[in-house]
């Protein structure tokens, strides 16, 4: 059976859309069926960091409106025989998103995939709404800073509050986990940062998982290639333990933090 899962966040620049690809590269490299659909109509930078912005036709708006079929605006990853990527639209409002369309085509996509990954837009606006509304679970990403994990919080409330699982009287719970994106150890003990333990009592959801700070995230983005299929790194071994847990296996968490450069290396710019 398909699974629907919402990557959502309270606040923007938090790495929500890099772990959207991450996430759904990871999976499709663990051989699962998985389809990635950016729900950021207007903004559109999904398509650019799984490295396929110029294959873009048409686009998930296209499809809701019945311009297009579903297997016109897919795109298939050149890189991943199992991943496919579902554009949105860059001239359209988040009106154009409708419940009704966006579950039409989730259901459509059930038929097929094994993983639904909606990469929503930051907030708690219609499109955001729109991405979690038929969501199986959620992965809430946040750094730790107190105003992104406020946010994330009030994303906790929405999903589950304002979802089809939650409107529905007997239905389980959205099971919501949080991915802790940016973490610097050097800033979290200097008291710049929240840390995990205190995260954690804020959202009172499970860990999926600790990403580091690292120059990789923003190089395999750059590259247009999710950071699970770029170089090893601290922050692509993060992501493929999420995932693996995201899948049921139990991985204890760890915290594989990037190397820094030394006084005379800061000084003289070699890195």
């Amino acid at each position: 059976m398909s699974k629907i899962i919402v990557v959502t966040s309270g606040k923007g620049g938090v790495g929500k859309t890099t772990s959207a690809a991450a996430i759904s590269a990871g999976l499709a490299k663990l051989g699962h069926k998985t389809v990635v659909i950016d729900f950021d109509v207007g903004l559109r930078n999904l398509d650019m960091i799984m490295g396929c912005e110029r294959r873009v036709v048409f686009d998930f708006i296209n499809v809701i409106q019945g311009e297009a079929r579903l297997k016109q605006a897919l795109i298939k990853d050149k890189r991943l025989e199992n991943l496919y990527i579902l554009p949105t639209s860059q001239t359209r409002d988040k009106d154009a998103l409708t419940q009704e369309g966006v579950e039409k085509v989730l259901n459509e996509l059930r038929e097929e995939f094994d993983y639904i990954i909606c990469d929503s837009p930051a907030g708690i606006e219609r499109g955001a709404q729109l991405a979690m509304h038929f969501a199986d679970e959620a992965v809430v990403v946040t750094n730790p800073e107190v105003s992104s994990v406020r946010d994330s919080d009030r994303v906790l409330g929405l999903l589950s509050s304002k979802t089809h699982r939650a409107e529905q009287e007997n239905a389980e719970p959205i099971k919501a986990q949080v991915l802790l994106t940016r973490f610097d150890s050097e800033r979290i003990e200097s008291g710049e940062m929240m840390n995990v333990d205190d995260v954690l009592e804020i959202l009172a959801v499970p860990l999926l998982g600790i990403i580091p700070e690292s120059k990789a995230v923003l190089r395999a983005s750059n590259l247009g290639v999710p950071i699970v299929m770029d170089e090893p790194s601290p922050a692509s071994r993060a992501y493929e333990d999420a995932i693996a847990r995201l899948t049921g296996e139990q991985i204890e968490i760890r915290f594989d933090a990037e190397p820094r450069p030394g006084l005379l290396q800061r000084l003289f710019g070699r890195t």
